[in-house]
C-alpha cells in the first residue's frame, strides 16, 4: 500500500502537484501521461528522493526505484559486486551476500550473468540487473520509470515476464501502453493531476483516443 495525502510538490519554483491524493493498493499499477505530467516526480516522491512541501507520503514496505537509464544506477565493474553492495551495507558478510546474489540470479534464470563485467552487458541485461538490484536490497514495492524504453521487443518481453511474476507490488510508468494492458489499474496523469483512473481497458482507450 502506498498513500499520498494532500501532497504539494514544487520543483525549481514550478508546481508539480497541488493537493494530490492517491491510495495505491493493487499489485500492478501503470502510470501514463505526456512528458512533464508528473510520472517520474511521483515515483521519486514515493521513493523519498523528493520531499513534498506539504502533505504526506506513506508506504508500508521498502521501495526500490529502477531508472529509465540503467547506466544511472549501475556503479560497480562486475555484476556480483553490484548485487552484493546493498547487502554488505545491510550487514551481511561477503560469503552470505554472494550466496544470496547467486540464488537470486539462478531464481530468475540469469545465473550466467553473475560473472561478466557490467559494461559488457546489453541494455536489456543492464535493465534486468537493475531489477535484481532492488530485489537484492529487499524492496517490497518496485517503482519502475520507463524500464523498457530503450529495449528491443524480445528483451522487453523478458523484462515484462520477470515483472509479471514478482511477488512485490509494482508501480510502473510507461509510454508503451500495450505493456500495461494486463495490469490491475492504470492512472492517467496530466499536468500533475489525475485525469482518469481505473481498469486498464477504458483508461488506455480514452488515452489513445485523446492523442
Amino acid at each position: 500500500m502506498m498513500r499520498l495525502r494532500d501532497v504539494t510538490l514544487v520543483r525549481d519554483g514550478n508546481p508539480v502537484f497541488q493537493g494530490l491524493c492517491l491510495e495505491l493498493a493493487q499489485a500492478r499499477i501503470g502510470l501514463i501521461g505526456a512528458n512533464g505530467c508528473g510520472k517520474s516526480s511521483l515515483l521519486r516522491l514515493i521513493k523519498g528522493l523528493l520531499q513534498p512541501q506539504s502533505g504526506s507520503v506513506e508506504t508500508d514496505k521498502p521501495c526500490g526505484l529502477v531508472f529509465q537509464n540503467p547506466d544511472h544506477q549501475i556503479l560497480f565493474p562486475t555484476v556480483m559486486e553490484e548485487l552484493c553492495f546493498g547487502m554488505l551495507e545491510q550487514g551481511l558478510d561477503l560469503p552470505a551476500a554472494q550466496l544470496r546474489a547467486d540464488t537470486l540470479l539462478q531464481a530468475h534464470g540469469l545465473g550466467a550473468m553473475g560473472t561478466p563485467s557490467t559494461h559488457e552487458l546489453s541494455e536489456g541485461r543492464k535493465q534486468l540487473l537493475c531489477l535484481l538490484l532492488v530485489l537484492a536490497d529487499g524492496a517490497g514495492i518496485l517503482l519502475l520509470d520507463e524500464p523498457c524504453s530503450s529495449l528491443d521487443r524480445a528483451t522487453t518481453r523478458q523484462v515484462m515476464s520477470m515483472i509479471r511474476w514478482l511477488s512485490q507490488q509494482v508501480l510502473m510508468a510507461s509510454h508503451h501502453l500495450e505493456l500495461l494492458e494486463n495490469f490491475d489499474r492504470v492512472i492517467w496523469m496530466e499536468e500533475g493531476r489525475v485525469r482518469m483512473d481505473g481498469a486498464p481497458e477504458p483508461v488506455l482507450a480514452a488515452y489513445r483516443a485523446h492523442f
